[in-house]
């Protein structure tokens, strides 16, 4: 990153950031002070004249009279400046030394800039405060004039079309958790198809909508959550609703803990063999979700609960408040996660899929060892370590941990997103390849045949040179992928990525 100069001896740290929790969200910490630029110098003034004072004051100029600027040019010789100009009374432009550079800016900010926006938090126009009744500056009432006024003063649509009948339908319970947006209780279901079964609601307030983006927030994860709903490893969507004062999101309720919990229970790691049961489960639907063209954006131990207490009861992932739709080909610029889990591409503001990768990296990290790959006193702190530092694999317990089961962490934590495996791919892995395991289809393939159609002849013949130096793991994923398409003659064609994209999909939510 580039280095920014200021003034002479300054320099700005961020040694005082508060720590925070998940950005998913964590309150964001102050970032590092933005770089200065060096003052501008001032342009001479003819002397005597007054200089101005931003706040509109005037100072006179101190001169020495009778002391006039000798002039730099020799006596006679032609002046390039205007008859009655005087010369500058430098003969060149003073330097001004820096002792040291700012360091770069930290990618805090942009965080805290963005949970600014999604909770209305920003600095409110300053202004006077009407009297009651009265008009403010500018005729636009209370600190904003015109159309800004009119802009603030528009109330926000806080309607979204769920039903009204909440208190008819369910019975609200005690409290099961409660995170940044809203808080979740149990319920029994007082009648429908589910009557007497208990279920999961997150309370999502219409007060802290503050925002147009806050409030599309909430429709995007009701929506994403209804395209979803069906595999094994998904909490299931049952129903939203909504009154004047708050939106229900209705789910499965999952009552065996978290992920976290499990690992803390565990006396912080897991075995190699029990860690890949958790991988396995944790590809698969991070694997359907980019399936369904959705990036999660927030994958950590917090997210993933247990339907019950038992050990081998599986998993379910929560919390698709961050999520998004994203195209096989679109990148993403806003910084979202938590943390301990963002990938570096995310801090650098242009980010697709891969970014989940990362995080189930770092998650596979923290099973097999215990502690978090990067780690800081401060948030700032932990995003620096993210871009610039590597993993460690040396200390203990990585020389007892077998080198496949290292290999799949290091190809998951490359800084470089194109060099990550896609989660299908992971399923392919030496460390969880299982021959009687079904994989599913990988937007990959579509990618990259929709690439292979838009190359040039030469383009073509250098893939298919560069074919024949691919890895047997990699060979294995691509026939897997090709038997899965179900060519006729050899051939693939459009009609057989429709028909096995829905086929898929239908196979995924049973067979995990």
């Amino acid at each position: 990153m580039g280095q920014c100069y200021g003034k002479a001896g300054a320099s700005s740290r961020a040694d005082h950031d508060d720590i925070a929790g998940a950005v998913a969200p964590p309150s964001p910490l102050p970032a590092n002070g933005a770089p200065q630029t060096p003052p501008q110098q001032a342009q001479a003034t003819a002397p005597g004249t007054p200089r101005r004072r931003k706040s509109g004051s005037t100072t006179p100029v101190h001169q020495t009279p009778g002391v006039a600027w000798p002039s730099p040019y020799p006596a006679g010789g032609a002046s390039p400046l205007p008859a009655g100009v005087s010369p500058s009374p430098a003969r060149s432009t003073p330097r001004r030394f820096f002792k040291r550079p700012f360091p770069p800016p930290s990618p805090a900010k942009h965080i805290k800039a963005t949970l600014a926006k999604r909770l209305g938090g920003g600095k409110p126009k300053e202004g006077t405060i009407p009297e009651e009744g009265g008009v403010g500056p500018g005729g636009g009432g209370g600190g904003g004039g015109g159309a800004d006024g009119a802009e603030a003063e528009r109330p926000l649509d806080k309607t979204f079309g769920f039903g009204k009948n909440f208190g008819a339908k369910y019975e609200l319970g005690k409290e099961v958790g409660r995170g940044h947006f809203g808080h979740t209780c149990s319920a029994v279901v007082k009648k429908g198809e589910y009557k007497g079964h208990t279920v999961a609601v997150k309370i999502i307030s219409k007060a802290k909508m503050t925002t147009a983006i806050s409030i599309e927030d909430v429709r995007r994860e009701v929506k994403i959550l209804k395209a979803l709903s069906g595999h094994n490893n998904l909490v299931k969507f049952y129903d939203a609703c909504e009154d004047a004062l708050n939106v229900y999101i209705v789910m499965e309720l999952c009552e065996g803990g978290e992920l976290l919990d499990r690992i803390l229970a565990r006396g912080g790691r897991y075995t190699e063999e029990d860690a890949k049961a958790i991988v396995v489960q944790i590809l698969s639907v991070v694997a359907f979700c980019h399936l369904q063209g959705v990036v999660h954006r927030d994958l950590k131990p917090e997210n993933f609960l247990f339907t019950t207490r038992d050990e081998s009861a599986p998993m379910k992932l929560i919390d698709f408040g961050l999520s998004d739709f994203i195209r096989p080909d679109e990148r993403l610029n806003d910084i979202v996660g938590s943390a301990y889990y963002v990938a570096p591409e995310v801090l650098h503001r242009s980010y697709s899929m891969e970014a989940d990768i990362w995080s189930i990296g770092v998650i596979t990290y923290i099973l097999l060892c215990g502690s978090r790959p990067f780690w800081a006193r401060t948030e700032s702190g932990i995003f620096r370590s993210v871009l610039r530092a590597d993993p460690n694999f040396d200390d203990s317990p990585w020389p007892s941990v077998s080198a496949e089961a290292k290999d799949f962490v290091k190809r998951f934590l490359n800084k470089d997103y194109r060099k990550r495996m896609t989660a299908v791919q992971a399923l392919t892995h030496p460390w969880l390849r299982d021959e009687q395991r079904q994989i599913p289809l990988d937007i990959l393939i579509f990618r990259l045949v929709k690439q292979y159609l838009r190359a040039t002849p030469l383009k073509r013949l250098a893939l298919k040179a560069l074919s024949k130096a691919l890895r047997e793991d990699e060979l294995l994923y691509l026939r897997l992928q090709f038997k899965l398409l179900e060519p006729r003659d050899g051939f693939v064609s459009l009609d057989n990525f429709r028909t096995v994209s829905y086929e898929d999909m239908s196979t995924l939510c049973c067979m995990f």
